[in-house]
């Protein structure tokens, strides 16, 4: 019996402590920026107009994606990399994926060349990567939100 309890015990911790999350546990602290000369950077380095639009006006996509709780941007730069990683956490779960796939990549439907921006929805939590895809930062940030996020 005692047994069954530590087991339900941790298994509660475990699940409280993943569905916990905030933003401020999803952004890159300044020991997790990979090497290469990254500096962060105030205000939007987005690779498109369309990922900073939908950052600066989440409010007016509202009924399309649902209202925003809270939201951060980090933007960083060097000599062979920049951009930004726009966070959001939502009162519900983000609902706007086919509207995001639209505005962000266009007739595409997937990132390209031009329009590389990735994004991770996750209940909750939406995280879009205005970042080139071979991008050591993206990389990175990637890594920590879907370990933070699973």
């Amino acid at each position: 019996m005692k047994i069954t309890i530590t087991l339900s015990t941790l298994f509660l911790l475990f699940a409280t402590n993943s569905f916990s999350q905030t933003i401020a546990d999803l952004k890159l602290k300044p020991k997790e920026i990979p090497k290469g000369g990254y500096m962060a950077s105030d205000g939007n380095i987005c690779i498109t107009p369309q990922a900073c639009t939908f950052y600066n006006d989440i409010e007016t996509y509202a009924n399309i994606v649902g209202t925003v709780k809270n939201k951060a941007i980090q933007s960083f730069k060097s000599k062979a990399d920049r951009g930004s990683i726009m966070y959001f956490e939502f009162e519900h779960v983000f609902k706007g994926d086919r509207f995001l796939q639209g505005l962000l990549w266009g007739k595409a439907g997937e990132p390209t060349a031009e329009r590389p921006e990735e994004y991770l929805a996750k209940g909750k939590f939406l995280i879009i990567w205005s970042l080139q895809a071979d991008s050591p930062l993206k990389e990175k940030s990637e890594t920590k939100v879907e370990a933070l996020l699973e």
